[in-house]
């Protein structure tokens, strides 16, 4: 296959959340495959610094782009409708990895040929809440790179270490009940996540240090390739420990918003915590190692690319369509925004500062501290 030229969109690039870090390995390993990939957000940060250092072309406005991409990878609707008017002989695909974000919301645009969900349940966004039809879904679910996030020693018999494993992990969140879970069991904990200002740029040289995860998603499947035994948790709420007996269905769901289908009570991690099996957990991980290694997803995701390339070069557009298309996007947009505008106004604390604004004093500082904000 020819190497390809591709443009990956996302909403920001500053920080460690999950389509951060996909785009930053998926841009990494196709420049490692000799394709060209060309990076694109409006917000760009630390993430989009460590891609410039890997010689990955990074920018926040598309008119440093000379030559067209190939393929526009998109993630996150408003930067990939910024994209298709940028470059308006390009084919699209469009990537939703959440159940809940707005900015996961598909756009519809014919020159978006097919739709990409990294589990079942964004399938089910894709097919069921936003008419996308299913022949032109795909689901390649997340990968993790089995090269860097290496096997830890066997396990202990007997649990001693645990960590959360969350960028959402604070008192104010679900940090409080899996800490009582854990001094009931004579468990040490410790956190990784941003939430509680404990950012780790290269986990997997940590994992190993654990005996029990608490995590969801893509740092779930990140612990489960180490070795870890991983209970799932989040803000959101508590799942299963994860084992052989049911690891096929929870990947199929990404370790993610489908599983975590009870309250997070410390009763509740106890008891998942209880069947903790260093063998099953030992299992668990030879499966996702062989399973879920990343050159199978990119292998998926780039024969994709080559697929909607070569249908756009066989299809008669109407570019009518597609201008009908843009202007509902471009109306939908303004509603939504409108309505965010109507829910701060009607907000209590915005009212309460314009109360506070007609107040000599407290007007001049509320005014002083906009100032510095």
């Amino acid at each position: 296959m020819r190497a390809l030229r591709v443009l990956i969109t996302n909403h920001f690039l500053r920080g460690r959340t999950g389509s951060e870090l996909y785009v930053c390995e998926l841009a990494t390993s196709l420049l490692r495959l000799g394709h060209t990939p060309i990076v694109y957000s409006p917000q760009l940060g630390p993430s989009a610094q460590e891609l410039r250092k890997s010689t990955v072309p990074v920018v926040d406005n598309l008119d440093a782009i000379a030559a067209p991409p190939d393929v526009i990878h998109g993630q996150h609707h408003v930067e990939t409708m910024t994209a298709l008017l940028r470059f308006p002989n390009t084919p699209a695909v469009f990537v939703c990895h959440g159940w809940l974000p707005w900015e996961e919301t598909p756009p519809n645009h014919p020159r978006i040929l097919r739709f990409v969900a990294v589990d079942d349940t964004c399938r089910d966004r894709l097919v069921c809440e936003s008419a996308v039809p299913e022949e032109r879904v795909s689901v390649i679910l997340n990968s993790v790179d089995v090269e860097q996030f290496l096997p830890r020693a066997p396990l202990p018999a007997k649990p001693a270490r645990a960590l959360v494993f969350s960028n959402r992990a604070s008192e104010s969140t679900h940090l409080g009940a899996v800490r009582e879970a854990c001094r009931r069991t004579g468990l040490s904990l410790d956190v990784i996540g941003s939430e509680a200002g404990n950012v780790s740029v290269q986990p997997q040289n940590v994992l190993g240090q654990y005996d029990i995860v608490f995590a969801k998603a893509r740092c779930a499947l990140e612990a489960l390739a180490v070795g870890n035994a991983v209970v799932l948790c989040d803000t959101v709420g508590a799942g299963p420990m994860v084992t052989t007996g049911e690891m096929d269905r929870l990947r199929r769901l990404n370790f993610g918003i489908r599983t975590l289908d009870r309250d997070v009570e410390p009763e509740v991690l106890q008891r998942e915590i209880a069947r903790y099996d260093a063998q099953d957990a030992a299992e668990v991980s030879r499966r996702i190692r062989t399973s879920a290694g990343r050159n199978a997803a990119l292998d998926q995701i780039t024969a994709l690319y080559h697929n909607v390339i070569s249908e756009f070069g066989e299809t008669v557009r109407d570019l009518d369509a597609e201008s009908r298309a843009e202007a509902f996007y471009l109306r939908q947009l303004s509603d939504h925004y409108e309505q965010q505008r109507d829910t701060v106004l009607n907000s209590r604390t915005f009212r309460l500062r314009q109360q506070l604004l007609k107040l000599p004093f407290a007007g001049a500082l509320v005014r002083s501290l906009a100032r510095r904000s």
